[in-house]
């Protein structure tokens, strides 16, 4: 058997609407083939033929009381699929973005940000950020290669009122801040150069990447989902352990 024959297989068996749908509806509760066809507004011999031939390619199985429930295989291959669906509704964002600096553990997890939204112009996404930190009350982390006094003093703000703040800064400004007592700074961390931007909260979380000529844009994904909040804190917590940290004083080559 060719080593690609397997995947081939399933690739063709997802590769109709029908059965990518009947999957997904699966995934998310066990229904009999009478719910399916109501549901997904097909013909009972329709929906047999298809659950037959999710069946046999192991996504899926029939269990005692008539309804079907989606395998380890299948729920392992939906969470593939929901990433590349993903990455194809959004094809432009990703033509003009470099995601090259993500560890593969995140690329491999970018289905988690599918329930975020775009936000398409600078000035919003900035606004947006300074909202979520106004609204934040347990936690305001972020990664941003530069900082304007309408963040740096509410974060000072939300400093005084105990919030767990972390920030990474650029190399260029943790040099130029070298002197600064700002509050904003005590505990701060730099990187060579920032790969992304990011902020997260307890409850909203954003990330910005870079174009293929390295500009932050400003293009960037905001979203309260869980799962997108995660993804985003594990990207931030895996720079904050390999970032230099930073004091007043400090003399960075």
């Amino acid at each position: 058997m060719d080593e690609n024959e397997e995947i081939s297989k399933v690739l063709f068996e997802l590769s109709s609407n029908r059965r990518a749908s009947i999957l997904f509806k699966i995934e998310k509760e066990n229904l009999k083939m009478q719910q399916i066809a109501k549901t997904l507004d097909m013909t009972v011999t329709e929906t047999f033929r298809h659950l037959q031939r999710l069946t046999d390619a192991k996504l899926i199985e029939k269990k005692v009381d008539g309804s079907y429930t989606i395998t380890s295989l299948g729920t392992l291959a939906t969470g593939y699929l929901t990433g590349f669906n993903f990455i194809l509704k959004n094809a432009d964002f990703f033509l003009e973005h470099d995601l090259s600096c993500l560890p593969y553990e995140f690329v491999d997890r970018l289905g988690e940000l599918s329930n975020a939204e775009f936000c398409t112009e600078a000035v919003s996404s900035f606004n947006r950020v300074r909202k979520i930190l106004a609204a934040t009350e347990k936690q305001f982390w972020t990664m941003a290669e530069q900082v304007d006094s309408t963040t740096k003093n509410p974060a000072e703000e939300k400093m005084v009122e105990g919030i767990d703040f972390k920030f990474i800064m650029q190399k260029n400004l943790a040099k130029s801040w070298a002197g600064s007592n700002s509050k904003v700074l005590v505990g701060s961390r730099y990187v060579e150069r920032v790969p992304v931007a990011l902020v997260v909260s307890e409850k909203e979380a954003s990330v910005v990447f870079r174009t293929h000529k390295g500009v932050l844009d400003y293009i960037g994904l905001f979203g309260t989902d869980e799962k997108f909040i995660k993804w985003c804190r594990d990207l931030f917590l895996h720079y904050w352990e390999k970032a230099e940290r930073w004091f007043p004083g400090l003399l960075i080559e």
